[in-house]
């Protein structure tokens, strides 16, 4: 973690109010959400996403970048909002399927972009590094390659190996929740971080919401230069978990799947916006 004690003399607040924070996505927008699966998922902002789509028709070209894809990413699918997803797994752990996105990946609705880790991760590295593609061997031997026919092979001009050459992945706008932040944009996101800090780094536009507010810290895990915006957002995660504040909610999951298994997923939505 970084010393972030004066790291920014005069910090300017980018503190903005919740329901601005939509604004900050614009139409064909890749958007990358932070967390892990169940953990740390920026609901609140989805939310206010979903809130704002209801008046604005450019809303559902969105394509969805998460390392793992949960509950929050289920609602803006469900929600018409997303034309593309990227991520390695999208099902809600122990509860089961991601109703929505299963429904509408069964009818071909909404395009799934192949992903693993490793092409995930090679790919965030690229464009961090300002390259084209990162090479490894995480594909070699599978038939993924047959799925995605974007990511060629490349041979090692120091050995002759032949290697996959993971595209660069890029970032529009990222999303993260974390359980402090200032008025800078430092932010502390907790122990699992996931992919969270490189999705920072990796966004053209950072969204901060956080659980705390506070005047300025003295370490971050997430540093503030990075960062677009922050937002007051308590229990922005729920019914995702934010450890320590927080635990799992797992009535309003299994309330969640009963709504969308018998056709209320927009009533669903309509309670969470009331």
């Amino acid at each position: 973690m970084a010393n972030l004690q004066s790291a920014i003399p005069n910090p300017q607040s980018k503190i903005i109010p919740l329901s601005e924070t939509p604004a900050l996505v614009p139409p064909n927008a890749t958007l990358g959400l932070g967390g892990m699966t169940l953990y740390r998922r920026p609901v609140a902002f989805v939310r206010e996403l979903i809130r704002h789509s209801n008046s604005n028709p450019n809303s559902n070209s969105l394509t969805l970048l998460a390392f793992t894809a949960s509950y929050e990413s289920d609602l803006l699918v469900g929600a018409g909002l997303v034309k593309r997803v990227r991520s390695c797994y999208f099902g809600l752990e122990a509860f089961g399927l991601a109703p929505m996105f299963t429904q509408a990946a069964n009818l071909g609705e909404i395009e799934i972009i192949e992903e693993t880790e490793a092409s995930l991760a090679f790919g965030i590295r690229a464009a961090l590094a300002n390259v084209g593609f990162m090479a490894g061997r995480g594909w070699l031997g599978t038939d993924l390659p047959t799925l995605r026919p974007d990511v060629k092979t490349v041979t090692d001009p120091y050995n002759g190996e032949t290697l996959i050459a993971y595209p660069a992945i890029h970032c529009d706008v990222a999303v993260i929740h974390a359980l402090k932040a200032d008025r800078a944009g430092n932010a502390i996101i907790g122990g699992n971080m996931g992919v969270d800090v490189e999705l920072a780094i990796l966004a053209d536009t950072t969204i901060i919401t956080a659980e705390e507010i506070v005047d300025s810290l003295e370490r971050a895990d997430i540093p503030g230069p990075a960062v677009r915006a922050v937002a007051h957002a308590p229990r922005g995660a729920w019914p995702t978990s934010c450890h320590p504040l927080y635990p799992l909610g797992g009535g309003e999951l299994l309330n969640y799947i009963d709504a969308c298994n018998s056709e209320g997923f927009d009533d669903y939505v309509r309670r969470l916006q009331s």
